[in-house]
């Protein structure tokens, strides 16, 4: 194995692209050294993109944030203003691991594993965020939600990888949440997830919802349909019931030892739910504060 960690994009592209075999990026590393310590891969090149510029930077760009692809999840949830921006993005980053492990998890690393249960994946998918990915044919961009396509497999080409992720402008009176359901409340993975991004007008009508779902599926939910059916409305037991409704029926779950399909199913419902809610308050409480 070859482990190199280049000062510059052009020369991780490079590398990546002459490899003949499996090649990994390293940029927390919280998911690769574990598959490499399990023997459930063994890549021939290591690129450790650390020392990229402006790979650990977060910056804001247009009314939102561009975070550099080595971001740790201790730097997200302590850069000023970054959860109250997004807090249900901060929610599902703080969720993954330990304080140790909040050291050196990445947005771009959870991600490209690609795993369904994948915490920051639904929260970041609701909120349309992107991905800027450079590689041989130049520099792209992609949503989010594009990129996973399967368990453990990702969009990116031969030679790419992801530089950031940007969590666009939102408009005035929006917000996030993310919950998930596990079996033990600390250092656990979702049996089902719902993340939720919510639009009101200043009469707290709805203007815009979103809802994703996680652990349902072999890759994040994204529930359709339901901007039409709430569009300019109040929220009320009766709307919430019938989000529930479209969101388990949206699920295509597997049995496991971790839950059974009726119980994915109807626990998405139940969190998608109270995921709505959550948004749906602190929304509120954004046009309560501009009032007063």
């Amino acid at each position: 194995m070859i482990f190199a960690k280049p000062s510059s994009e052009k020369e991780a592209i490079s590398l990546l692209n002459e490899t003949s075999g499996m090649t990994r990026i390293l940029s927390g590393g919280t998911d690769v050294l574990v598959q490499m310590k399990s023997g459930a891969i063994e890549p021939e090149l290591i690129v450790d993109i650390k020392n990229i510029p402006g790979i650990k930077h977060i910056k804001a760009v247009s009314g939102g944030y561009e975070i550099g692809a080595a971001v740790s999840g201790s730097e997200f949830n302590n850069y000023p203003g970054l959860k109250d921006f997004t807090p249900g993005i901060a929610e599902a980053f703080d969720l993954i691991g330990s304080s140790q492990i909040q050291g050196r998890c990445t947005l771009a690393g959870n991600l490209c594993n690609a795993s369904p249960a994948a915490d920051t994946i639904p929260a970041l998918s609701v909120s349309s965020c992107f991905a800027k990915i450079v590689g041989p044919n130049g520099f792209r961009e992609d949503l989010v939600k594009n990129i996973p396509t399967a368990p453990g497999k990702n969009s990116l080409k031969k030679g790419e990888f992801i530089k950031s992720i940007i969590i666009p402008n939102r408009p005035d009176y929006s917000s996030d949440s993310y919950i998930r359901f596990t079996p033990r409340s600390e250092m656990d993975i979702a049996v089902v997830s719902a993340a939720c991004f919510i639009t009101l007008d200043k009469n707290q009508l709805i203007k815009d919802l979103k809802i994703s779902l996680g652990a349902v599926a072999s890759t994040v939910v994204h529930v359709d349909g339901l901007c039409d059916l709430v569009m300019d409305s109040k929220i009320t037991d009766e709307l919430l019931s019938k989000i529930a409704m479209i969101c388990s029926s949206s699920c295509k779950p597997i049995d496991d030892k971790r839950g059974t399909i009726e119980f994915r199913s109807h626990v998405a419902g139940v969190l998608a739910k109270r995921a709505m809610i959550l948004a749906h308050k602190r929304a509120g409480d954004k046009i309560e504060k501009i009032a007063r």
